[in-house]
């Protein structure tokens, strides 16, 4: 039992280096893109589940092919920051990856406004407060 927990604890920890490797490193970027997707990913299925008010279905509830999309999705845009962390390696530059993750960061909390819209939770006063975060974020990105 304690050598097939040794190879597990080994084997997550060697995964877990390689893909953060992959993404360019396990930075504060990185977390607020990763926290990010998950808080969307989160409301998005609460938003269908309690509220049926999805704009990914139909009827606006709960679909299985609509979060596999959205996971499909997450991946795909983990895969982008991975092939934008290569192109800052080969062309010997170092602002690609971090343009495309405040990007996707920006992206991001703009379905995140707008699921919480979908949901009726997001008062007027914090919509101006995240509106202006986020065009912090696009006037960085524009940089």
């Amino acid at each position: 039992m304690h050598d097939k927990m040794i190879v597990l604890c080994s084997t997550i920890g060697i995964t877990g280096s390689i893909i953060a490797e992959a993404l360019g490193g396990w930075d504060d970027a990185i977390i607020t893109l990763i926290i990010f997707m998950a808080i969307d990913f989160i409301m998005g299925l609460l938003c269908a589940l309690v509220f049926g008010k999805s704009d990914k279905s139909e009827n606006g509830a709960l679909s299985s092919a609509a979060c596999w999309r959205g996971l499909v999705k997450k991946v795909c845009t983990l895969l982008i920051v991975v092939m934008s962390h290569y192109i800052d390696v080969i062309a010997d530059l170092s602002f690609v990856r971090n343009a495309i993750v405040i990007a996707f960061c920006v992206a991001e909390a703009i379905s995140i406004c707008e699921t919480a819209g979908l949901m009726g939770i997001l008062p007027e006063g914090v919509q101006k407060v995240l509106t202006k975060a986020i065009d912090v974020l696009k006037n960085k990105y524009d940089k």
